[in-house]
């Protein structure tokens, strides 16, 4: 299964609509959770949120992750071993305040199991491919551990 999460703070229907767009033409099933946004999935399953209990089992029984470049589901995502496809919010779209997730994702682009798509052809062309898993070595406690002190640093520096 795919899973498409947006969080909880904010809307991010255009990551919605693009991943729906092309629903059917991936090989696995897709579950998107869609937060506060206003656009209505027609070609996959969906819910507004996934219950914090839940959440743990849904990530686990993903294959991939499509994000927002929320810290915290990127932490998660490294946490489960599962390769995550960040999608940043733009300010110029009306999506955040500012751009700190294209920030965010310039400094992420490259390590092991995180892909960055800036378009919809970009999401469209990685879910259409096998995509790799952190390293088993990046998987880690200390490998989590460096990952973690990274991104306190970058948000502290931001």
């Amino acid at each position: 299964m795919i899973l498409v999460t947006v969080g909880t703070q904010l809307p991010f229907d255009r990551l919605v609509k693009a991943v729906d767009t092309f629903a059917n033409e991936l090989s696995k099933p897709v579950l998107a959770q869609i937060g506060k946004g206003t656009y209505t999935p027609q070609n996959m399953k969906w819910i507004k949120n996934i219950e914090p209990k839940d959440f743990d089992n849904v990530f686990r029984d993903a294959s991939v992750i499509v994000s927002h470049a929320g810290i915290g589901t990127v932490l998660t995502a490294k946490r489960f071993g599962k390769p995550i496809i960040l999608v940043p919010r733009q300010a110029a779209l009306g999506e955040h305040r500012n751009d700190h997730q294209l920030a965010t994702v310039s400094q992420l682009v490259g390590r092991p199991g995180i892909y960055v798509a800036h378009t919809d052809d970009d999401l469209r062309n990685y879910l259409l491919e096998e995509l790799d898993s952190p390293s088993h070595e990046d998987s880690s406690e200390a490998g989590r551990a460096s990952l973690v002190t990274y991104l306190k640093n970058y948000i502290t520096a931001v």
